[in-house]
């Protein structure tokens, strides 16, 4: 589901993917899923945590705003198709990031390859 990456202030926890199956949604277990990475990261001194999502899934967006996370930044064809996609990085700041600076919006979108 997720992993621990970057350095500095830019150690996170990142949810790499989150599906639950059709049967199994509308019981809170996507928040207790995130609720234990976001424990994990807190241990693991994580400043935040971060997940990408397709701008045009309003259901996941609304979710994960509803757990506490807002977005950041907008990552420009993030997703390939036809045609491309673009995602939000959505970020919830945990307790070592005490100014809440890891969460402050980037003014701009960016590419996929500037993304660390």
């Amino acid at each position: 589901m997720g992993k621990s990456e970057g350095h500095g202030q830019n150690w996170h926890g990142h949810v790499t993917c989150l599906s639950v199956a059709p049967e199994f949604r509308r019981i809170r277990l996507a928040a207790r899923l995130m609720a234990e990475l976001e424990d994990v990261s807190e241990k693991k001194r994580a400043f935040f945590v971060d997940l990408f999502v397709r701008v045009s899934n309003s259901v996941a967006i609304n979710m994960y705003k509803l757990l506490g996370y807002s977005v950041y930044r907008t990552v420009l064809g993030y997703y390939s198709g036809d045609p491309d996609e673009n995602a939000y990085d959505m970020r919830k700041a945990l307790s070592r990031d005490i100014e809440k600076l890891s969460i402050i919006p980037l003014a701009h979108p960016v590419r996929p390859e500037d993304v660390d």
